[in-house]
């Protein structure tokens, strides 16, 4: 093992048997031979990777590309038909948080369970537990059982429990939501804080933007072998591409028309329904990633059922984590209704496009002036901002900056 590397992983594959008609008792499986067929699915078929000590690395992919098995043979819960991994160092999950807590035990009984499964010692917990205690915020519950807490409260327990071993690789699958928006932030403040102490950490997440903050390197799982790697932001853009040409290839539900991202919802009385909706540069090429100071457009082509209808049409965008960024309509920009054509395209340009690099999300709708909905699709479409600049934050205020009265020029040094 090359001994800058924390994790070397060769030639990992690993298959599973599915059971088509599994019997469930001694009668049927004696009886009903059939019952016993099952095929052997090829999850990972040939993964390689390395990680160096202290490097923070992702895993991306759609579901069932073998990324949270990847984890689970790197955590050892399960194990590889062929093919070698090594590490070096203690090794700590954050996979199936709360793994072994018992309901009747108190909080504080649960962190000494857990905690020892992890293979620390007592004189090692006793050290680590009011750190551990503050940190999940659940000092007035400490001393009641588990079976009392809500679902967010049992989280950060273990959470904290599993954040606070103190050790040299952290093992990440999709448990970044952790409890509120304050708890999340402080959950990423102490996975930085780790990290710049030497930790090794490897996470998956389907929200990309989670190892763009942390992760220097994301590998991207595809079909079982690995399809890309590299900076996160570039391979992230690549992966998005690919999803979006696999969606537009593989035909959905009518209700949603293809040019809707895997993640709409749609809903409205349909009088008036969008029949294209597009993201384009300003000189109309469509695309799903722009520079930030860039314009560019939304094209909403519609349909109408009705003659003589009147509407307003609205966007909405949101950061892929929710965030509301900005929203704005017809009727906040002129004051009154649109009249609508039996088909027509509706445009609006973005000209001061401050929105900071992150993946996004579009919400398009028209509706009635008492808000009734014709047609609202929500995350019709996914794009990105990519920028050069290191500001942070959700957009960019233009600002000037003085040095003793000075002025900064361009404010190349911020």
């Amino acid at each position: 093992m090359n001994a800058e590397n924390a994790i070397e992983v060769k030639h990992l594959k690993k298959s599973f048997k599915v059971y088509l008609d599994k019997g469930s008792t001694i009668k049927e499986k004696i009886v009903s031979k059939r019952r016993r067929k099952y095929e052997d699915r090829e999850v990972l078929k040939d993964v390689s990777f390395s990680v160096k000590k202290g490097e923070a690395i992702g895993l991306i992919g759609h579901n069932g590309c073998g990324k949270s098995t990847t984890l689970k043979l790197l955590s050892k819960i399960m194990y590889p038909d062929s093919g070698t991994i090594e590490m070096r160092g203690r090794v700590s999950s954050l996979i199936e948080l709360g793994a072994g807590f018992h309901p009747d035990m108190s909080g504080r009984e649960n962190i000494y369970i857990n905690a020892s499964i992890f293979g620390l010692t007592k004189k090692e917990i006793d050290r680590r537990l009011d750190d551990i205690i503050a940190f999940s915020e659940l000092e007035n519950f400490i001393d009641n059982p588990v079976r009392t807490y809500s679902s967010g409260m049992y989280m950060r327990l273990a959470f904290s429990v599993a954040i606070n071993v103190d050790a040299d690789i952290l093992l990440v699958d999709e448990i970044l939501s952790v409890g509120d928006v304050n708890f999340q932030e402080k959950c990423f403040d102490r996975l930085r804080e780790i990290k710049e102490a030497g930790t090794t950490i490897v996470i998956v997440s389907h929200v990309l933007s989670q190892i763009e903050r942390i992760c220097e390197r994301s590998i991207w799982i595809n079909q079982g072998l690995i399809q890309s790697e590299g900076n996160p932001m570039e391979v992230h853009t690549d992966y998005l591409r690919w999803m979006e040409s696999a969606r537009t290839t593989t035909p959905g539900d009518e209700s949603l028309p293809l040019f809707c991202s895997p993640l709409a919802i749609r809903k409205g009385n349909k009088k008036i329904r969008f029949r294209d909706v597009k993201l384009t540069d300003d000189k109309r090429k469509e695309q799903a990633v722009f520079q930030s100071g860039e314009p560019f457009m939304i094209q909403m082509d519609y349909e109408s059922v009705e003659p003589g209808l009147q509407g307003i049409f609205g966007i909405g965008i949101f950061r892929e984590d929710g965030v509301h960024v900005y929203g704005t309509n017809t009727f906040i920009e002129s004051g009154h209704l649109v009249d609508l054509q039996s088909q027509g395209r509706v445009t609006v340009k973005i000209e001061n496009n401050c929105l900071l690099p992150a993946k996004y999300m579009l919400d398009v709708a028209v509706h009635m002036e008492d808000g009734t909905a014709f047609d609202d699709i929500r995350k019709v479409a996914l794009f990105e901002i990519a920028s050069e600049r290191r500001d942070i934050g959700v957009c960019r205020l233009e600002n000037c900056w003085a040095v003793d009265g000075k002025l900064l020029a361009e404010n190349e040094s911020v």
